[in-house]
């Protein structure tokens, strides 16, 4: 059986190679280069759809609920770190989006590639264990069935098949 907590970690990868692409665009821009038309966008579009609105949705809504109803501390605890970061991150997509200059976009870029990569190794190398160790069979079948039904309310953009066939065309538009 799938749990939770692997589908979580197999979202990262998808997460972590669309970050990889994200830097190689941020260095480009940084060193005065342009990117192919539109790349910017789509790659913020991705890290919106899939990486927020998708992988933190789960996070959110289903599995660090759990967390604290099993008794780990929803404050000053490892779940508002992880809140706090979600949101930093999201303020770094703003930036991204916002335009401004080349220079400006590759520096929240850059930040942002930063912050994801430290907050997926504490989740990975953290969190995960931890949901393991004190969620029983019961709740991870729950956390389970809610992650089920934010991937039907959002369709494809949460299919783990498409978000990695979006980064492998993010990859191969960079060359």
């Amino acid at each position: 059986m799938t749990t939770p907590t692997d589908v979580l970690r197999a979202e990262h990868q998808v997460i972590l190679a669309a970050l990889a692409s994200l830097e190689t665009a941020a260095a480009r821009l940084a060193a005065g280069g342009a990117l192919p038309a539109g790349w910017w966008e789509r790659g913020i579009d991705f890290l919106r759809a899939f990486a927020d609105k998708n992988h933190h949705a789960k996070e959110e809504k289903s599995l660090f609920p759990a967390l604290v109803k099993a008794g780990v501390p929803s404050e000053g605890g490892p779940v508002a770190v992880m809140l706090g970061e979600h949101e930093q991150g999201r303020a770094l997509i703003r930036a991204m989006a916002a335009g401004g200059s080349p220079a400006e976009r590759a520096s929240a870029g850059r930040r942002y590639v930063a912050l994801l990569r430290e907050h997926i190794a504490k989740e990975d190398g953290v969190l995960w264990p931890m949901a393991e160790s004190v969620l029983d069979d019961r709740a991870m079948q729950a956390v389970a069935r809610a992650f089920e039904a934010v991937e039907a309310e959002q369709g494809r953009d949460a299919s783990l098949e498409h978000a990695a066939a979006a980064v492998r065309e993010l990859e191969r538009a960079l060359g």
